[in-house]
């Protein structure tokens, strides 16, 4: 069912809460989206910040769901360490969106509700409707373009992606600017944040990767070089854009799902290549005797994989983007090996999580001559 179109007004950017917010000026804000059990205002913490100069407005969101922090240890670093200079426009930075899920460390509101389902929301309905509704209007009506910052869910690593609705010409320029190697197109469910915002005219682009309840280093250098990527595109301040050598548009994905119950046995990384065929995990018994391979289906590049070795049938193992026929998978692998190591360093840190063994024919149980492990 398709939601009714509606009329949104464009909100100043220079009121916050009885706040004034001059061009030149940062200040700290504090947006109430709900009430606690105890009747308590639920408040949280906003940095705006107004360029000397006019321009566009960009908000920067972590933690929509309450456990995806990778965002949030990004967002604290652009706060505290100086080296972002505004020149033009105003950017909002959030670190924590969905603080009753943070607290709770969890991905979920209190009800059990995915606050990403319910936007833009409707100031009348469930406490995650009226939640998404003091967001959109408070952030996304003031706003111009949007980046929203997750991870994987719970036992799943990512390995790093930008997704957005790439027929719209101004997501899909987000896209390429933030300077992601892979890129999804896809609009997103019905009543995601990244898909209401752009219906409002407001273009936003996710960003994936890493794990839940983690900020780890080389997802939030990334995400930071990224988020200066885009404003520097956007003219809004002036730092030299740093991008990979190629990019890859993935139109098709898949996530391969286990064929029986057991033990896993990964023979891939997040974000490695993979031909058509290549084993990707094999299934044992606790005694280690084999009970099916899992190989793929096409040539791939690996977006996820669970970390969790233990799998039941029809669990999720590992999720897959059909290369296009423009980047077969050796012309991929002879694209990085051109490059500074940063996709190599990032495979490598990832697979930390996961035990990678090795799977060559006649050969089911030896270790890869450089084991990952966590």
């Amino acid at each position: 069912m398709t939601k009714k179109k509606r009329n949104f007004v464009k909100q100043p950017v220079d009121a916050w809460a009885g706040e004034s917010i001059l061009p030149g000026q940062t200040k700290n804000v504090e947006l109430t989206i709900s009430e606690s059990y105890s009747g308590m205002q639920v408040r949280i913490p906003i940095q705006v910040r107004r360029a000397a100069q006019p321009g566009p407005t960009v908000f920067v969101t972590a933690a929509l769901h309450g456990d995806e922090i990778n965002g949030t240890g990004a967002i604290r670093h652009l706060l505290h360490a100086g080296d972002l200079e505004l020149t033009h426009g105003c950017l909002i930075l959030v670190p924590v969106l969905n603080l009753l899920a943070f607290e709770r460390h969890s991905r979920y509101l209190p009800d059990r509700r995915d606050l990403n389902r319910f936007f833009p929301g409707s100031p009348d309905g469930s406490l995650a409707s009226r939640m998404a509704h003091n967001v959109f209007q408070e952030i996304v009506l003031r706003s111009d373009y949007g980046i929203d910052l997750h991870t994987a869910a719970v036992r799943r690593t990512n390995y790093p992606n930008v997704r957005g609705h790439m027929a719209d010409p101004e997501v899909a320029r987000l896209a390429k600017a933030f300077g992601c190697e892979i890129i999804l197109n896809s609009k997103g469910p019905i009543g995601s944040f990244r898909r209401e915002a752009s219906a409002a005219g407001c273009p936003t682009i996710i960003v994936e990767g890493g794990e839940v309840w983690k900020v780890e280093t080389r997802i939030v250098t990334m995400i930071i070089q990224g988020i200066k990527n885009v404003l520097s595109e956007l003219g809004m301040c002036h730092y030299e854009q740093r991008k990979p050598v190629h990019q890859v548009l993935l139109h098709k994905t898949k996530w391969l799902r286990a064929e029986r119950g057991g033990f896993l046995q990964f023979h891939v990384k997040p974000g490695e290549v993979v031909e058509a065929g290549q084993p990707i995990a094999t299934n044992t018994n606790l005694l280690g005797v084999e009970r099916s391979t899992l190989v793929a289906p096409f040539s791939c590049i690996i977006i996820g994989m669970t970390t969790l070795p233990a799998v039941t049938p029809g669990e999720p193992v590992c999720h897959i983007g059909l290369l296009p026929d423009s980047m077969p998978p050796k012309e991929m692998s002879l694209h990085r090996a051109g490059t500074d190591g940063t996709e190599d360093r990032m495979i490598s840190d990832l697979s930390t999580s996961v035990m990678i063994v090795s799977r060559t024919e006649g050969q089911t149980d030896g270790l890869a001559d450089e084991l990952s492990e966590g």
